[in-house]
């Protein structure tokens, strides 16, 4: 078997050994063609053929050598195997050769040949492309709305003479502007100097060093100077260099496909100070929706909470620590074939796909889940919201069955599916090409009709079982710029958006049943803003990681992100230490949505669970209890300020978690200390993110401030130090609200 795949997977960050790199080849630049093939092919070449475009043609046979095989950003050179037949195996499987690209125009044919172990003879079919090449291009071929700042003459086009395929422009920078926003990043708050792109990604954990991202937004704020901001117009994939090739320029590459002479890309402009430049950005790609007040309530999970019973045995824990808790997410709900039904329940399978109601389903009464109904409204009477977990995908690993398989034969039959080409070019379901639920086929949630088909499924435990919300998780599996939405879109211009979508299907079908579209996503890109809340994805429980999500949150405030958690102190790998956990729960007290989860540990022992009595059981800590119950029971005080505050964001685009530059675009301690914030207009926030502080520097912004904790009066526009004991952190009250608000903090 000879396997070339000409776009690849689709990975943004890795080439696979059967694809051609770069997908367009790029005139007198190395053009990479690769193959995989089984162990009984010896040797294997390519035929390649170029006709320019006088017609000049050239064909030549070319030898490829072994190399080590990638696939979907996963590097398999047989170190990692136990058997040394299976590492020649998978050595001997990849195969590459590398040959100048020929000149812009040019119509590129290759096949490939391999010669087997028994003189047999294996061909695959050809494959065509074409060359491009850069150029420079007029500045009308990017569109601008606002005060036009791209650089004269610095517009450069990759062509073939009929389409474009990328743009490059550069926009300037002066002495002292700081560049920021991009979405939700988790690496620094000011990104000049540096090079980062907006394509949507799953980077399980470590974000921050790898510089990856599940909500990229190509937009920025650009702040010290005179301010603007910027928004590249476009779902396809942008690059940008902010300074780090030549420090004067922010230089734009994106990804297009336009008639050659054409605009080929917008850019809007927004002149003015950051909260100006976001109110202007939201105005155009949409605005966050108010949700409930009882989103500002704790939130609480657990992965392995995975029976009714361990359900309801921790909230009644929460309730025995008198910790107060405002939701659960049940996570490990669902059988995971279906996620519509609940594990155990008994029902007759639909064959044509079409939706349950509750009176489908038996509960036994030894089963994981005997009462949904029941539980969900016990826990409503005790003021909990009950949220459930939710993939957009239909799982294709282990070979479905029941429910599963025919709801994926409908799903097929009723055309609701994301499609790629075949090796002949014939539409056919696409598979999820990422590490999680491989193969699984994708509903196009961005299509009307088969969002609704979708979400109908779901729609009895909405209106019968009185779910609250839904955990809107794993949005980035669209990979591949041939995918074929059914509008017609490409991959490459739908794939980052497919997770706006993915959220707005679910809150669209909360709110047709009467309730707040309320839901909880880590996956995100430009138009998210409008549609519910999010989390900053799968972390480690370490201080590098809580550094991480401070930056994250902030950025995706900077944004237009209004309702922004984090997995406070980490939801993966050991357990935080006493210190990492209460500094992690001190901070999420003063962030929008306050929660904390754990990963799935195969209930092994010692328990993960990230609750505060795990915590305090496991590291022997018996500060821990009553500190997490003091931060959430003031939590519960700060939830009217949330919401009036919330609403305040809402109205007028100022963040609700706020980086300092926002308020002071001037002020040089915005950039020095970062992870400092305002916490709607009066609260000021500098949490400790150091393992071992006992004092801590503020860099208190202009203003009369009071100590939340001591009542101080202080002097803004200064450089303080405070003690910080493990039950503290520095907040800062606004002298005109001290009198409102020391009552919040009074019984802390």
């Amino acid at each position: 078997m000879i396997r070339h795949r000409p776009f690849g997977s689709g990975h943004p960050y890795s080439i696979d050994t059967e694809q051609r790199w770069p997908l367009d080849p790029v005139a007198g630049a190395p053009l990479r063609l690769g193959v995989r093939t089984t162990p009984d092919v010896e040797s294997v070449e390519v035929e390649l053929e170029t006709t320019d475009a006088a017609g000049s043609r050239r064909t030549e046979r070319l030898p490829l050598a072994r190399v080590a095989r990638t696939s979907r950003g996963q590097a398999i050179d047989g170190g990692h195997l136990a058997s040394a037949q299976a590492r020649l195996a998978r050595s001997a499987g990849g195969w590459a050769v590398e040959v100048p690209a020929p000149e812009a125009g040019s119509a590129i044919r290759y096949r490939f040949v391999g010669r087997m172990a028994d003189g047999g003879i294996q061909r695959t079919r050809r494959f065509e492309t074409v060359a491009s090449g850069w150029r420079d291009a007029p500045d009308h071929v990017v569109a601008t709305d606002g005060a036009r700042r791209v650089i004269p003459g610095s517009v450069q086009v990759l062509t073939d003479g009929v389409r474009v395929r990328r743009i490059r422009f550069a926009l300037p920078l002066a002495d002292g502007e700081h560049v920021t926003g991009f979405g939700e990043r988790f690496d620094a708050l000011d990104h000049r100097g540096t090079e980062l792109d907006s394509v949507v990604f799953e980077q399980y954990k470590s974000q921050g060093a790898e510089r990856k991202t599940y909500l990229p937004m190509p937009f920025a704020h650009v702040v010290g100077g005179a301010g603007w901001g910027f928004h590249v117009r476009t779902s396809r994939r942008v690059w940008f260099d902010v300074g780090a090739s030549d420090p004067d320029r922010l230089v734009v590459e994106a990804e297009t496909d336009a008639a050659a002479g054409e605009p080929a890309v917008t850019v809007a402009f927004y002149d003015g100070d950051p909260r100006a430049v976001l109110d202007a950005f939201l105005a155009e790609v949409g605005r966050p929706e108010e949700l409930p007040d009882w989103v500002f309530r704790l939130w609480a999970s657990g992965n392995e909470w995975n029976t009714q019973a361990e359900v309801v045995r921790q909230m009644d824990l929460h309730r025995e620590h008198d910790v107060p808790v405002g939701s659960v997410v049940i996570e490990a709900w669902s059988d995971e074939r279906t996620f519509t039904a609940f594990r155990d329940a008994r029902y007759e399978v639909t064959e044509d796909g079409a939706p349950h109601r509750l009176a489908d389903f038996d509960f036994p009464a030894d089963g994981a889940w005997p009462d949904p109904k029941g539980m969900v409204d016990d826990l409503h009477v005790r003021g909990i919201r009950v949220h459930l977990w939710q993939i957009p995908l239909l799982k294709a690993r282990p070979h479905p069955t029941g429910q599963a398989r025919a709801d994926a034969l409908a799903a097929d039959r009723e055309g609701v599916l994301i499609r790629e080409p075949d090796a002949r070019g014939q539409l056919r379901p696409y598979r999820n090409r990422g590490w999680w639920f491989p193969l699984s086929t994708m509903p196009d949630l961005t299509d009307e009709r088969a969002a609704r088909w979708w979400t109908e499924k779901r729609r009895y435990l909405v209106e019968e079982v009185g779910i609250d919300g839904f955990k809107t998780d794993g949005g980035e599996h669209a990979w591949g710029r041939e995918l074929a939405y059914l509008d017609g879109t490409r991959g490459d211009e739908g794939n980052n958006v497919f997770p706006v979508a993915y959220a707005k299907a679910y809150g669209d079908l909360l709110r047709s049943a009467g309730k707040a579209p309320v839901t909880f996503s880590r996956a995100g890109f430009t138009g998210s803003q409008a549609h519910g809340a999010f989390w900053a994805g799968d972390e480690n429980s370490t201080w590098e990681a809580f550094r991480w999500s401070m930056f994250a949150g902030l950025s995706a405030a900077a944004s237009g992100i209004l309702y922004w958690g984090w997995d406070l102190a980490g939801f993966s790998g050991p357990l935080p230490s006493a210190e990492l956990y209460l500094r992690a729960t001190a901070a999420s007290t003063f962030v929008p949505i306050m929660q904390y989860h754990s990963e799935f540990n195969h209930h092994r022992r010692p328990v993960r669970d990230r609750t505060p009595w795990n915590i305090a059981e496991q590291t022997g800590d018996d500060r821990v209890l009553p500190v997490f119950r003091s931060f959430a029971q003031l939590r519960e005080r700060l939830v009217p300020y949330l919401a009036a505050e919330a609403a305040e964001s809402v109205r007028t685009s100022a963040p609700l978690m706020r980086p300092v530059y926002f308020d002071h675009p001037g002020l040089e301690t915005a950039w020095s200390h970062p992870l400092q914030w305002f916490l709607g207009r009066d609260l000021f926030v500098s949490p400790v993110l150091s393992d071992g502080d006992t004092e801590h520097e503020v860099a208190l912004p202009p203003g009369d401030w009071v100590d939340a904790w001591s009542g101080e009066r202080l002097d803004g526009d200064a450089t303080i130090r405070v003690d910080v004991p493990i039950d503290r952190i520095p907040v800062f009250v606004r002298a005109a609200a001290w009198p409102v608000l020391r009552e919040v903090f009074a019984s802390s």
